[in-house]
């Protein structure tokens, strides 16, 4: 009886180690492809690419989301959604107000695609449009792709 308890608490031990690693190795392969958000970070992200992108083609409002998550995970950012859209003076849409308007249901999809990783952008921390930008400092960025009527740079 003592035999078959012990081998049962070795099979035990050992199926803790294996749920552990696999735990472990399932995690750090996700790492980086998707981030967790809440339903808050979701809608802080719609509602800014429905102020900043509204009108673009739905390629183009994630592109928008995903500047953004690309801003969240460099080291030069604030490493939240609402730190970075919130850096003073860094978005159109909170200094004007369309960030509080209520997000389409397409900028709500966009969020979510961007908050999952999708980037059609190649890793882009700057958009502007072309046809309104005022300030010299963002043409300095090298462009990467046009989606749009935004450019996207780094």
């Amino acid at each position: 009886m003592r035999l078959v308890k012990k081998n049962l608490k070795i099979k035990f031990v050992i199926y803790i180690l294996i749920v552990t690693f696999l735990s472990a190795f399932i995690g750090a392969e996700s790492e980086g492809a998707a981030t967790v958000a809440s339903s808050n970070d979701v809608t802080i992200l719609a509602k800014m690419i429905h102020g900043e992108a509204r009108g673009e083609p739905y390629i183009g409002q994630v592109a928008v989301g995903a500047v953004i998550m690309n801003r969240v995970k460099h080291k030069n950012f604030p490493n939240t959604i609402y730190g970075v859209c919130f850096q003073p003076g860094a978005f159109d849409a909170v200094r004007d107000g369309q960030y509080y308007q209520n997000p389409s249901p397409t900028a709500i999809r966009a969020a979510r695609d961007a908050i999952n990783g999708y980037d059609p952008t190649g890793g882009a921390l700057y958009y502007w449009n072309p046809a309104t930008a005022t300030s010299r400092w963002i043409w300095s960025r090298k462009i990467i792709t046009q989606i749009g009527k935004h450019v996207f740079g780094i």
